[in-house]
């Protein structure tokens, strides 16, 4: 989900639930949070929580756009290095 977050540039309100569907963490998700201004590389979003092993989690995420078609804006390449503290 997202919404605009400036009425100067390109930003985004953003909250993301990701869900791992393999391997040691099947079934456990983290969600992301924050302001996300698309053209400022690298930036980063707040993990604030999860279920399953990543209950209570806490961390951060950094993102990178390596591709984005300006012209539809539905073909975007963003690369996610996260790193999470779970209990």
């Amino acid at each position: 989900m997202y919404g605009s977050a400036s009425q100067t540039e390109m930003s985004f309100a953003m909250v993301f639930n990701f869900a791992l569907t393999q391997g040691k963490y099947k079934g456990s998700s983290f969600c992301l949070l924050g302001r996300n201004p698309i053209f400022t590389n690298p930036r980063e979003l707040a993990i604030v929580g999860g279920t399953g092993a990543f209950r209570f989690s806490r961390g951060y995420a950094i993102l990178k756009t390596y591709y984005m078609d300006m012209q539809t804006g539905a073909n975007t390449i963003v690369e996610y290095d996260v790193y999470i503290r779970h209990y």
